[in-house]
């Protein structure tokens, strides 16, 4: 159930500025949720795309007309705190300070074998009794300039941090997709347990206790997001047999303290991945439910398929999520009849109602979206995808969709990795967007409100 009045004043109350900030930012749509049928932000002015993409003088990435774009960070770059900036940047959020300053928490999907960029001091586990390299990075910058004012580890031990979101109380949850351990596969040397999420508040300065998340359950964790009316935080899990998690918890704002976790079931479809036909078409509301889950530490990493057996939706490859005002969107990368990627709407009921899914987007051609992950909403209403391609050379674009379903190109990467956690600052006026590897974190800037 949604909170309370009682209770929700007092989360609000609690949350205040956070929310503010957190509907300014890129995990919010500004001022409105997509609706189909309705054309950019301007009231149906007709806004369909930003134009052709011109060619990076520098060649790396192609963007329209009166875009441009800067580095921030980049591999090896010295940090504040004596390290430096490790590889294989990926889901990544920001957060307002205060202060004038705005700070992006950066995931690092590192494997035990990688390195790390420097002696981690603290985290959660080890392999052979060292340290594992995965993590977060903090980049703080001045809000106006964009200037790198300091940058440092904020989470150690972990493995394969892939993405994860922004909570309205000013921290990332960062997500292991990454269920082994002790005994299991790829687990040799381990000492614990891996596939958790973790929680780094923005304003972290060093290295942070890293405090698994239990009850938000262990599997291949990929993205989150935080419905602000009501507290409860979605999760997508990257398996071609993946499920919709939701985690109620039991007080709002305050993960650790646990809760409740729940899959999704949608009314008369089992699988959503139109794989075998197309058990949801475009634009078709189905009614939702929710089915509790219990042993959600799952040491058999067994959660999605006791999940499917209670009656969850399967959904292919689980990625990028995204919350708006009122609805929040579900990246399927190989999903749909030509297995190229889809987008789903879910618009919760908070209590007036029971939720409801639609399939919002299926691409029918590499030339639409071709394995999309990482995805936000623009200032303008529209999704800004970040594509992450299988194929032996890879061409990974930003796609841009409208609000009534039509895709087009927004920029396009010239090097032979993928686009990952593309946010908005809180003001709206720039876009960060990480190349994976090896890591360049870029800031864009143009006429987003076109």
């Amino acid at each position: 159930m949604p909170i309370q009045t009682a209770d929700r004043r007092q989360f609000l109350a609690a949350t205040g500025t956070a929310f503010a900030a957190l509907l300014a930012s890129g995990c919010m749509t500004r001022g409105a949720a997509i609706a189909p049928g309705v054309s950019g932000a301007t009231g149906g002015t007709g806004f369909t795309d930003y134009g052709p993409l011109r060619p990076d003088p520098a060649g790396m990435l192609d963007l329209p007309e009166g875009f441009s774009y800067r580095i921030l960070s980049s591999l090896g770059d010295a940090m504040s705190d004596g390290g430096t900036v490790p590889d294989k940047a990926d889901g990544m959020g920001c957060l307002n300070l205060g202060g004038g300053e705005i700070a992006l928490v950066r995931n690092h999907e590192l494997i035990p074998s990688d390195d790390a960029g420097g002696p981690i001091s603290k985290g959660f586990g080890t392999r052979n009794g060292e340290i594992v390299p995965g993590g977060t990075t903090n980049i703080v910058l001045d809000a106006d300039t964009l200037e790198v004012k300091r940058q440092m580890r904020t989470l150690g031990g972990t493995i394969r941090n892939c993405s994860g979101g922004i909570t309205p109380w000013g921290s990332w949850i960062s997500c292991e997709e990454a269920p082994t351990g002790p005994g299991q596969r790829y687990g040799d040397g381990l000492a614990v347990n891996h596939g958790w999420a973790f929680e780094v508040p923005a304003s972290a300065t060093g290295l942070v206790d890293p405090v698994p998340l239990r009850a938000m359950g262990r599997f291949n964790h990929e993205a989150v997001c935080v419905d602000p009316v009501t507290g409860y935080v979605y999760q997508t899990e990257d398996r071609d047999d993946g499920v919709l998690y939701r985690f109620i918890p039991d007080v709002p704002g305050k993960l650790i303290e646990g809760g409740r976790l729940q899959a999704m079931v949608i009314d008369a479809v089992t699988d959503t991945r139109n794989w075998d036909g197309a058990a949801m078409r475009t634009g078709q509301p189905l009614t939702v439910s929710w089915v509790d889950m219990d042993n959600v530490e799952a040491p058999e990493d067994d959660l999605r398929s006791r999940a499917a057996a209670s009656g969850a939706a399967l959904i292919a490859r689980g990625e990028g999520m995204h919350m708006g005002k009122d609805d929040l969107f579900v990246c399927s990368t190989n999903g749909g009849a030509q297995k190229l990627g889809q987008i789903f709407r879910l618009i919760p009921g908070r209590g007036n109602g029971p939720d409801r899914i639609e399939l919002f987007f299926e691409s029918e051609s590499t030339e639409q979206f071709n394995y999309g992950d990482n995805l936000c909403v623009a200032p303008n209403g529209h999704l800004i995808v970040c594509e992450d391609q299988y194929t032996q050379v890879v061409d990974n674009h930003l796609r841009g969709i409208t609000p009534d379903g039509r895709a087009y190109d927004f920029g396009r990467l010239n090097m032979q990795t993928e686009l990952a956690g593309g946010c908005f600052s809180p003001d709206g006026k720039t876009f960060f967007v990480n190349a994976y590897a090896p890591t360049r974190t870029l800031a864009i800037t143009g006429p987003w409100a076109a």
